[in-house]
């Protein structure tokens, strides 16, 4: 069986082909500037034969068009027929309270997804056209909705809830959801199979451009630190993560801002980009920190101690843990993050190995001393894959 992953922003599609069979990638390809001049889809397959096509795509239908011509390709494709995809796997910002797991897409499902429009305005968007589009190109191959929020439903009403007056949480569903829920899921499960226990106590730390940790006992998720939106928790590449709410207005005035000039203020220019002036990467920081620069120093410094915060709360709300575990573009790549996180954590059974951590290179990877009573590891993610197989589970 083959699985189709779509995962559809507002004018971008990126899309896997995935053998079920042996959970190998067939190809992979990107369209960019949909609904704008200057479209164009790129693909790759797993032998190296690449597709580059220049065509605008006015609207998501016409990018699921380009897709199949590109995958059905004679020369570069890698399939003969569009009834080789078994089914198609979208990610899917938000589920709001209406889903708690992944769900086989029908008229219904995609009538409640525009209800919950409203709380991921910048993706649902663009989310709900691709599958529309999608269902209408592909008519009868089954196709599944796999949500970012759906891993962090099981989490109790005292981690979800805001210090709001409940009726306003039950009218308008104001709360923490949080997000990066297909990864969490993904590394957790992959986690438990490493120690030989699923229900394992473990903090997972997602750490990239976006940002997010959680906490997981016995393979549900019991808090994690994005919330309403993707801007709560972590300071990260452009967002700022927790800040005083009284601060933001306060910011708002200062600054001739409107409500919406201030949200997009927190979630383009501030985090590591706003603290160092430089960049929101953090190999440039970490040369730039090298070479002396003290505010690119500043930036790394504290992404790293609100990530120790974070850790050290979940560990407190676990009641101890097994495994501390990094995954993302920087939880993999940056060993100094890796090292101001864990270091200095013998209190609570953590012994990190700072030559292991050095010498990591990809993978899987166990950065503690032997003898450590808590792991530290390296579980690279692998989102695509994560829907691939809810899908397959659903429709399989």
């Amino acid at each position: 069986m083959k699985v189709l992953v779509i995962n559809a922003g507002s004018s971008s599609l990126k899309y896997q082909l995935i053998n079920m069979e042996n959970e190998s990638v067939v190809l992979k390809g990107l369209c960019e500037r949909i609904t704008f001049t200057g479209g164009q889809l790129s693909q790759k397959t797993a032998d190296g034969k690449e597709i580059v096509i220049k065509q605008d795509m006015p609207s998501h239908k016409e990018a699921m068009e380009l897709v199949l011509k590109a995958m059905l390709d004679p020369e570069k494709g890698a399939i003969k027929s569009v009834d080789e995809i078994g089914a198609v796997g979208h990610r899917v910002l938000h589920s709001a309270e209406d889903f708690h797991s992944s769900v086989v897409i029908d008229d219904e499902v995609i009538a409640i997804c525009e209800k919950n429009a409203e709380l991921g305005p910048l993706h649902m968007p663009g989310n709900i056209a691709c599958i529309k589009s999608c269902r209408e190109v592909m008519p009868g191959v089954p196709m599944v909705a796999v949500f970012d929020t759906t891993f962090h439903s099981t989490m109790p009403a005292k981690a979800y809830m805001y210090g709001i007056p409940y009726e306003v949480y039950e009218e308008h569903k104001i709360r923490k959801y949080g997000f990066h829920g297909t990864s969490h899921k993904f590394v957790s499960e992959e986690t438990g199979k490493i120690l030989g226990d699923k229900n394992a106590k473990m903090v997972i730390c997602h750490l990239g451009n976006g940002s997010s940790i959680s906490a997981v006992k016995d393979g549900k998720c019991q808090d994690t630190s994005m919330g309403f939106t993707p801007l709560e928790g972590l300071v990260m590449g452009t967002r700022s993560g927790d800040i005083d709410p009284a601060a933001v207005d306060y910011l708002r005035t200062k600054l001739n801002l409107n409500p919406d000039e201030v949200v997009n203020y927190l979630n383009k220019k501030c985090g590591m980009l706003g603290i160092s002036g430089l960049s929101s990467d953090m190999r440039d920081l970490t040369a730039a920190a090298e070479s002396g620069n003290e505010k690119a120093k500043l930036a790394i410094e504290m992404v790293a101690y609100r990530v120790k915060k974070y850790v050290g709360s979940y560990i407190a709300v676990l009641g101890g843990v097994d495994a501390i575990v990094f995954t993302g573009g920087i939880g993999e790549h940056s060993p100094l993050v890796r090292k101001l996180v864990a270091e200095n954590m013998e209190y609570c059974g953590v012994e990190f190995d700072l030559d292991k951590n050095e010498a990591y290179g990809s993978g899987v990877g166990e950065l503690n001393k032997a003898g450590s009573k808590v792991k530290v590891l390296v579980v690279p993610t692998n989102e695509e894959l994560s829907i691939a197989r809810e899908t397959k589970g659903l429709v399989g």
